[in-house]
């Protein structure tokens, strides 16, 4: 009967492996969560202003933000990560913070 040793290198080597797993793991389990719990964007908060963010897109003045078109809200921008049907969704712009749905700024940019 052969007896197998395990070398002391392979298994500090794969303590170290599963030391580095573990917080990569927690990382990438939060970002969903992280977007839920850093809540909805306020319009009124200098970010929001100064991109012309809105909670609903009929309300834009045209003629202050000469590139909006109806029919674009946050729902079907590239920015807004979330699932049709939401009423808010993770924007990138605002660090995957909730935007309204029906929503619009000034970062707009169409969905493929």
């Amino acid at each position: 009967m052969s007896e197998k040793t395990i070398a002391r290198r392979t298994i500090l080597k794969g303590a170290l492996l599963g030391a580095a797993v573990v917080p990569v793991t927690a990382l990438l389990g939060r970002s969903a969560a992280a977007a839920a719990a850093a809540g909805k964007v306020d319009p009124n908060e200098p970010q929001a202003k100064s991109l012309g963010y809105v909670e609903d897109a009929a309300t834009v003045d045209a003629k202050a933000n000469p590139n909006f078109k109806a029919g674009q809200m946050c729902s079907n921008c590239l920015q807004a990560t979330g699932k049709a049907g939401d009423a808010a969704v993770p924007c990138n712009i605002f660090a995957q913070r909730l935007v309204s749905a029906k929503g619009w700024c000034k970062v707009y940019v169409k969905r493929p």
